[in-house]
């Protein structure tokens, strides 16, 4: 891992808040000119520190009205079966997230949903159908009071 300093630290935590800031903002941000702080966001890019830029969409606005998390079990935890879960989670586009965990649980997912109706339908024909599944336990999200993409970047 690439040995980071304190305008490294400012460059990412500023494209984490507003990743469309221009170059020429970015470096006024952060204390730099405009060609450096280009060749910064470049090498952060390039060691894959940086590792995409993403929009952030209002579900609502699309639709998507239900979030809902998911705690799968699965009866075999070998290799190729958690490899076979993890392919499949990623195909389905309502899976918007998949981690696999350590414990009773092996996975639990970030679904969204247009509706409950179309929750149902996705987790008995999409989910529960799958050969490994042992067990699905759901919790719909009644409110989001936090919601930050990313990790906390220290900035001294």
């Amino acid at each position: 891992m690439p040995n980071l300093d304190e305008i490294d630290h400012r460059l990412l935590a500023e494209l984490q808040d507003e990743g469309r800031v221009t170059n020429v903002e970015l470096a006024k941000r952060v204390g730099l000119t405009a060609p450096p702080c280009l060749r910064r966001v470049r090498a952060l890019e390039e060691n894959g520190i940086i590792r995409g830029y993403h929009a952030e969409i209002d579900p609502v606005s699309l639709g998507f009205s239900i979030m809902v998390f998911a705690l799968v079990s699965l009866k075999s935890q070998a290799e190729n079966d958690l490899r076979q879960f993890e392919e499949h989670m990623r195909s389905l586009p309502e899976v918007r997230e998949c981690h696999m965990l350590n414990g009773e649980i092996d996975f639990i997912l970030k679904i969204v949903s247009k509706d409950l109706q179309a929750f149902q339908e996705f987790l008995t024909s999409r989910l529960t159908t799958q050969p490994n599944v042992a067990s699905v336990k759901t919790s719909l999200v009644i409110r989001t009071a936090k919601q930050l993409p990313g990790v906390p970047v220290p900035v001294d």
